[in-house]
C-alpha cells in the first residue's frame, strides 16, 4: 500500500512538471513571436527616441554675406561676411523637457509589461480551457463507452423476455445525444486550439501538448497581500505614476518657458586690401572680427506661458484621478477574481467527493440491473450525474488556476 501511494505521488509530480514546463515553454514562444506584444515594445522604443529631441539644443544659425557694393573702411572694402550664433533656452528647461519625455517612455514600458503578462494570462487561459475540453471529450467518450455496455446489456435482457424494449429506445437516445456532444467538443477543441497557436503566432494546426491531469496551482497569497502588491506593483497603475511625474517635469518646463532665452554669437568680416602707401601694410587689408554678440527674448507676454503652466497643472489632477480610477476598477475585478477562486475550491472538493459517491452508485446499479432489480431510468439518471460530476470537477480545477493566473496578473507577476 506504501509503495503504490509512493508511485502514486512520483506520477503526479511527474505530470505537475510536465504541465508546468509545457506552458512555460509556450509563454516564452508568445512572448518572442505575439505580434502584439511587439507593437508595445516598438512603441516603447519609439517613446524612447523623444528625449534626445526635446533635450538638446537647437542647431547653430550659421549665415554668409556678400557685398555687391562693398564698403569702405580705413583698413579696406568689406567683401565678405560670416556670423554664427546659438540659442540657449533658460538653465534647466531642457533637462526638464528631457525628463519628462524619459518618464512618459517609462510609462510606455509599464504599457507593454501589463501587455506581456496579459498574453501570459491569455495564454495560460487558452491552455486550461484546451485541457477542460480535451477532457471533457475523454470523460464524454468514457460515457459512451459505459453506455454501449448498457446497451449490450438491455438488449441481451429484451431478447431473453426480462426487460422492456423501451430500455433499448433509450439507451440508443441517450447514446445519440452523447455522441453530438462529443462532435460538439471536437469542434470546439480545435477551434481553441487555432486561437491559442494564434497567441504564439505559430501554425494554426501545430499540436498542443496537453497533460492527463491539469496542475492544481493554489493561491500563494493572503488577500490582503494580494490587494497591497496590485497597488504597488501592477503596471496599469505605475505607469500612470509615470505618466504624471512626465506631467511634473513638464510643469517646470513650462515655467522655465517663461524665463529669458539667451543668444551668443560672433561675425566676422572679410576685408580687401586697398592701394594707400600711407596705409601701414600690417593693417590693410585686416579681417574684422566681433566677439561677442548677445541677444536676450524677453517673455513679455505671460499669457502663452500661463496657459503651458496651467496645461501641465491640470494633466497631472487627470492623472491622479485616472490612477484612483484604475486602482477602484481593479480592485473590483480583483474581488470578482478571488470570489470566482473561492468557489473553484469549494467546487473542486465538492465534485471530487460526488465524483467518488457517482462512481460507487453506478456500479451498484450496474450490478443490481445485470440482476434485474433495477429501474433502467434510474441508471440513466446516474449515468447522466455521473458525466456532470466528472465535468464539473474538471471544470473547477480549470477555474481554479484561470482565478489564479487572473489574479497573479493583476500583482504584476507571471
Amino acid at each position: 500500500m506504501r509503495t503504490i501511494i509512493i508511485l502514486t505521488i512520483l506520477i503526479l509530480s511527474t505530470l505537475s512538471v510536465f504541465s508546468q514546463d509545457k506552458i512555460s515553454e509556450y509563454l516564452n514562444t508568445a512572448a518572442e513571436n505575439n505580434p502584439g506584444l511587439k507593437v508595445k515594445f516598438n512603441q516603447y522604443m519609439s517613446a524612447l527616441q523623444k528625449a534626445p529631441q526635446v533635450g538638446t539644443l537647437p542647431d547653430p544659425q550659421v549665415a554668409f554675406g556678400y557685398f555687391i557694393l562693398p564698403v569702405e573702411t580705413r583698413v579696406g572694402p568689406q567683401q565678405f561676411k560670416m556670423s554664427a550664433q546659438q540659442f540657449f533656452p533658460w538653465f534647466g528647461k531642457l533637462k526638464a523637457n528631457r525628463n519628462s519625455a524619459d518618464e512618459l517612455a517609462k510609462a510606455k514600458y509599464e504599457l507593454f509589461e501589463d501587455a506581456k503578462l496579459k498574453l501570459f494570462f491569455d495564454v495560460k487561459s487558452s491552455y486550461y480551457k484546451l485541457y477542460f475540453t480535451s477532457k471533457a471529450i475523454k470523460i464524454t467518450g468514457e460515457n459512451l463507452d459505459i453506455l454501449e455496455t448498457f446497451r449490450r446489456l438491455a438488449l441481451i435482457k429484451v431478447e431473453a423476455g426480462l426487460a422492456p424494449a423501451v430500455d433499448e429506445l433509450r439507451i440508443e437516445m441517450e447514446l445519440a445525444d452523447l455522441e453530438n456532444q462529443l462532435a460538439l467538443l471536437r469542434d470546439k477543441y480545435f477551434a481553441e486550439s487555432v486561437a491559442f497557436n494564434n497567441l504564439l503566432n505559430i501554425e494554426s494546426n501545430t499540436d498542443i501538448l496537453i497533460p492527463d491531469l491539469l496542475t492544481d496551482v493554489p493561491l500563494q497569497y493572503t488577500k490582503q497581500a494580494v490587494l497591497d502588491s496590485i497597488r504597488a506593483k501592477n503596471h496599469q497603475l505605475t505607469s500612470i505614476d509615470f505618466e504624471l511625474s512626465a506631467m511634473q517635469q513638464k510643469e517646470i518646463a513650462a515655467r522655465k518657458s517663461g524665463s529669458p532665452n539667451f543668444t551668443i554669437g560672433i561675425d566676422y568680416t572679410i576685408v580687401g586690401k586697398i592701394d594707400n602707401p600711407a596705409l601701414d601694410a600690417s593693417i590693410n587689408g585686416q579681417d574684422i572680427l566681433l566677439f561677442p554678440k548677445i541677444g536676450i527674448t524677453i517673455p513679455l507676454f505671460r499669457k502663452k506661458y500661463n496657459a503651458l503652466i496651467q496645461e501641465a497643472v491640470i494633466l497631472q489632477d487627470i492623472a491622479k484621478d485616472k490612477k484612483i480610477d484604475k486602482n477602484n476598477i481593479l480592485e473590483s475585478i480583483f474581488e470578482n477574481v478571488y470570489k470566482d477562486y473561492r468557489d473553484s475550491e469549494r467546487r473542486l472538493v465538492l465534485y471530487q467527493k460526488q465524483s467518488v459517491t457517482a462512481n460507487k452508485a453506478m456500479q451498484l446499479l450496474q450490478t443490481s440491473y445485470a440482476a434485474n432489480n433495477s429501474n433502467f431510468e434510474e441508471i440513466l439518471r446516474m449515468e447522466n450525474r455521473l458525466l456532470k460530476y466528472e465535468l464539473e470537477l474538471e471544470k473547477a480545477r480549470t477555474d481554479k488556476n484561470t482565478a489564479n493566473a487572473f489574479i497573479l496578473y493583476l500583482m504584476g507577476k507571471e
